[in-house]
């Protein structure tokens, strides 16, 4: 397998202030095409650090970030944005649906901005949304939806590129135990079609859903291995007063 993201060394400094606070510590690691990794820590471990990273939202300080081999951190604006709609697909913890549009036209947003014409973008929406077992509800608003339902939009219009890597941001975090599940488990039969998946999450329950899990603390990788290892499990100082 070849790595479709890797980061060596890489550091990132944010200033407030009189102060500067180190949010990612020298991370090395890399995640390979096809894999379902879980990149999980309490808040301040740099774990959102690193998806904005990973997701072309900010560039490290120092070190190197390629994604399919591109140097991110080399890249200006516009070619960060080009690189995030080429080869990634985003799922968020609030959905981000357009509540004024139907769920067609909410798929059909990323592929009206890579310059998709209608007819064809139109027919990549159905596909995607009948995918997620929606396919019966493209006319309806976000609004007549349940959460899970909604997220399973969103998993739709991530899809809806054919991007390199889907990458999920605490997808479960609004959702349910039952949905939550429900939405794990597609994430994980869209890992098993050939999708690679990144899943950034607090919740070790939901963590241990993917295949490998990278765990963060204090901007640091201290667990880089099989989610269902012994090792893999979280100790008790990393367990506590977790909230988002």
């Amino acid at each position: 397998m070849s790595s479709l993201i890797e980061f060596r060394d890489v550091c990132k400094l944010y200033h407030m202030g009189e102060y500067t606070v180190s949010a990612a510590d020298h991370i090395s690691m890399s995640i390979n095409k096809g894999e379902f990794v879980a990149i999980v820590g309490q808040s301040g471990s740099g774990k959102s650090t690193c998806m904005n990273i990973i997701g072309c939202l900010h560039v490290p300080t120092s070190g190197t970030y390629l994604l399919d081999g591109r140097d991110v951190g080399s890249m200006n604006r516009n070619e960060l944005a080009a690189i995030r709609n080429e080869l990634l697909g985003f799922i968020f913890q609030q959905y981000n649906l357009m509540p004024k549009l139907n769920l067609l036209e909410n798929v059909e947003i990323p592929l009206m901005y890579a310059g998709m014409p209608k007819a064809e973008r139109r027919a990549r929406a159905k596909e995607v949304l009948e995918q997620v077992g929606l396919g019966d509800k493209v006319k309806h608003r976000p609004s007549e939806l349940s959460g899970g339902q909604q997220q399973r939009v969103s998993i739709a219009r991530a899809l809806a590129g054919r991007p390199a890597v889907i990458l999920a941001d605490e997808p479960t975090g609004a959702l349910d135990s039952r949905t939550s599940r429900e939405v794990i488990n597609m994430l994980r039969q869209l890992n098993e079609q050939g999708n690679t998946v990144v899943l950034i999450t607090h919740d070790n329950s939901i963590a241990v859903q993917a295949q490998r899990i990278i765990r963060l603390e204090d901007g640091h990788v201290i667990y880089d291995g099989d989610a269902h290892a012994p090792e893999a499990v979280v100790t008790p100082h990393l367990a506590g007063g977790e909230t988002a």
